[in-house]
């Protein structure tokens, strides 16, 4: 059973870059036809969907973070990683990474939490001088 496991800082400054990784066991990142998404949860607001990766190597972006986000992985790690820059205490959330498992029927579909059959706990993340 795959499992999804995200690490990094739970405190960053504003204006720094917030880089978050997403750790897979029991399943590849390179599995055909899966996607690895990243979410964040706000305080008192619903998900949000940031970005992909997918399968191929291939990225997505939400347009409105697209400017401050890029997503990479590291297959011999088997890990999807988040950066996130120019941080503000509005980038405060709980972070999710979470994997889809069919992206022919999901590549438009991928802000919706339904798409995804397994997800991270979750990290913290708390932007603050």
């Amino acid at each position: 059973q795959v499992q999804l496991q995200e690490s990094g800082p739970g405190l960053v400054s504003p204006s720094q870059t917030l880089s978050l990784s997403c750790t897979v066991s029991g399943g590849s990142i390179t599995t055909n036809m899966h996607y690895f998404s990243w979410f964040r949860q706000p305080p008192g607001k619903g998900k949000e969907w940031m970005g992909a990766m997918a399968y191929s190597g291939n990225s997505y972006y939400e347009p409105t973070l697209k400017r401050r986000t890029s997503i990479s992985r590291d297959t011999s790690r088997n890990q999807i990683t988040l950066h996130l820059g120019s941080v503000t205490p509005e980038d405060t959330a709980v972070y999710y990474c979470a994997r889809g498992t069919d992206l022919e029927k999901g590549w438009d579909r991928m802000e919706y939490e339904d798409v995804y059959d397994s997800w991270g706990q979750g990290i913290q993340v708390t932007v603050s001088s």
